[in-house]
């Protein structure tokens, strides 16, 4: 049998009255769907564990959230049966009211394969990784560079990572003055074989 944690019903008590009922409700359907779903507190949130974490479910100032651990290695029916915009944290959208809930059918369905992952010890899917923006060098950087041919010839053979650090440096400047002495800057750096943070580089 499953166990229930008081921090869990401590969760739930100091929860928004709209709130309280959505995750009552939940934490309901989820021991009726997984009758040995233990609870617990991840992240600060009431989580429910079955061979892992299996979900869980969250309350903010104005709507709550559920969410399945291993929604994304369901299939796609599965995944087509919630049909929700992602307008927030969680696999249900945003929940202001028990009325924003799908049916006890779909989630009890959700939850039991959530379930059969678990137990047949699939992993969570990994996190696709933030792909960096392409590093765009100001033009009037690129003509100060190409004005001083030995800081241009080091800028090249940077890293595009010590490149960054003096363009977002540069770029970041509040004023066309702060900009102007901090380019000058660069290029003597530069021009001396030096990266933006070399004061920091460990002889």
């Amino acid at each position: 049998m499953g166990t229930k944690d008081k921090r869990v019903d401590a969760y739930i008590a100091k929860s928004g009255d709209f709130a309280q009922p959505i995750l009552k409700h939940l934490r309901q359907v989820v021991h009726k769907a997984c009758p040995e779903a233990e609870e617990t507190i991840k992240w600060g949130m009431p989580s429910f564990t079955y061979h892992g974490i299996l979900c869980i479910m969250a309350s903010f100032k104005a709507h709550c959230a559920f969410v399945i651990w291993k929604f994304e290695r369901m299939p796609d029916k599965f995944k087509a049966l919630t049909q929700i915009e992602r307008t927030a944290m969680g696999h249900l959208g945003r929940i202001t009211s028990k009325k924003d809930l799908p049916s006890d059918k779909l989630l009890t369905s959700l939850l039991k394969e959530a379930m059969k992952l678990n137990a047949a010890g699939v992993k969570s899917a990994p996190k696709p990784k933030a792909a960096k923006e392409k590093l765009v060098v100001p033009d009037y950087m690129l003509a100060a560079l190409r004005r001083n041919k030995k800081a241009l010839v080091t800028f090249e053979a940077f890293s595009e990572s010590h490149k960054r650090e003096y363009v977002e440096w540069i770029i970041e400047a509040k004023t066309a003055a702060t900009r102007e002495r901090r380019l000058e800057t660069t290029i003597e750096w530069l021009t001396e074989g030096k990266a933006r943070n070399w004061k920091y580089v460990r002889k």
